[in-house]
């Protein structure tokens, strides 16, 4: 496939000695700069696990967190706390 691009002659000087620096011709490097964001732009594979292998993730998930967190208190997690914080901000 051959494309024609209109360049700023300052994109063009750009273009030539970035090409030049990296021991390129210009269409070299022009053709990796292209399949580097093409491949950057796709998707990452999705992989189709079982339900036992989810389940396992899950699990294994859940296990890297810590459970040495204090427990919260009585009021911290009582309605009438959740809503008086919640109608304080609304005034």
């Amino acid at each position: 496939m051959t494309i024609t691009l209109n360049l700023t002659p300052e994109t063009e000087t750009r273009l030539i000695a970035q090409a030049a620096a990296r021991g390129l011709s210009v269409e070299e490097l022009l053709k990796a700069t292209i399949d580097t964001l093409l491949a950057a732009s796709e998707p990452a594979p999705t992989t189709v696990l079982s339900s036992q292998e989810r389940a396992e993730k899950f699990v294994n998930w859940a296990r890297s967190h810590s459970i040495k967190a204090p427990p919260l208190s009585d009021d911290a997690i009582s309605r009438e706390s959740i809503y008086r914080d919640r109608e304080d901000s609304q005034l």
